[in-house]
């Protein structure tokens, strides 16, 4: 899946990564990868700098994780971060019934 397809929802699947629980920037990497059977294989340039972005904004928290072999910084969704999550999922699901209303020719639900 191409990259410019997921503009506008990048946040969204990575704050749906981190649902699960705390990650490093590569799980969350290939968490997405591996949730969408491949389909969503961004690379780490795409995946960090946004990471960055969402804890700027209080979305996530990162933390340096100092146990393994490598010193690797680890997010997790903060209570922000989860309201964001099911705002960013509430839209999803209004936008996709609509595009997905237009894309098959029937009136969208809700409408007269």
């Amino acid at each position: 899946m191409r990259a410019d397809v997921l503009k506008g929802h990048l946040d969204g699947l990575l704050l749906a990564t981190l649902e699960a629980g705390p990650r490093h920037g590569y799980a969350v990497k290939e968490a997405l990868s591996e949730g969408s059977g491949g389909q969503i294989d961004l690379p780490t340039g795409t995946i960090y700098p946004a990471l960055r972005r969402l804890e700027q904004a209080g979305l996530v928290r990162g933390v340096w994780d100092t146990t393994a072999a490598r010193p690797r910084r680890t997010y997790k969704l903060t209570a922000a971060g989860h309201r964001a999550l099911q705002g960013q999922r509430e839209g999803w699901r209004e936008f996709s019934t609509v595009v997905t209303a237009l894309m098959e020719g029937r009136p969208c639900p809700g409408t007269p």
